[in-house]
């Protein structure tokens, strides 16, 4: 049986019942507890390892060319040009709240004080984010303003 067909299956007696076969999901059976995989958490009870970190590198393993052509460019990023390094750490610390990558937190709030910035810094710096994030979510009621318009309300 297809994946496709397993997902959208239907059993023989609604089928009979209906005469055709329904396009909606039926639910997953559970796999008996052997073929369960269980994803370990680490000590703290978090989804993230912070261990994953220390291996990024390691994402290349089945595509190492796509995998050196994204770390060449993400070195060329972080090198000084018009932005200094303790600027760039800055930035990727805001671009990492706003994301909301634990790691990328953990990475650049590391970096950014290595490169001189104080707590203080990079406390506005995630104000700058939150501000960004919050105004992207709040302008989209704009467009909720408008379909509520259109449907009279």
């Amino acid at each position: 049986m297809t994946l496709r067909a397993f997902l959208f299956r239907k059993s023989a007696q609604e089928e009979a019942a209906t005469g055709f076969r329904s396009t909606t999901m039926a639910p997953r059976p559970t796999p008996p507890a052997h073929e369960r995989i269980e994803i370990p958490m680490d000590p703290h009870g978090s989804y993230y390892d912070p261990d994953h970190l220390k291996r990024f590198s390691d994402i290349g393993e089945y595509a190492p060319e796509l995998s050196k052509k994204f770390f060449d460019y993400y070195g060329a990023v972080f090198e000084d040009g018009a932005l200094g390094a303790r600027e760039k750490a800055v930035i990727a610390l805001a671009v990492a709240h706003a994301v909301q990558c634990p790691y990328c937190i953990e990475a650049y709030t590391r970096s950014a004080l290595e490169k001189g910035a104080d707590p203080e810094q990079l406390t506005e710096a995630v104000h700058v984010a939150t501000a960004i994030r919050g105004g992207a979510s709040l302008i989209h009621g704009m467009q909720m303003k408008e379909v509520a318009a259109k449907l009279g309300m």
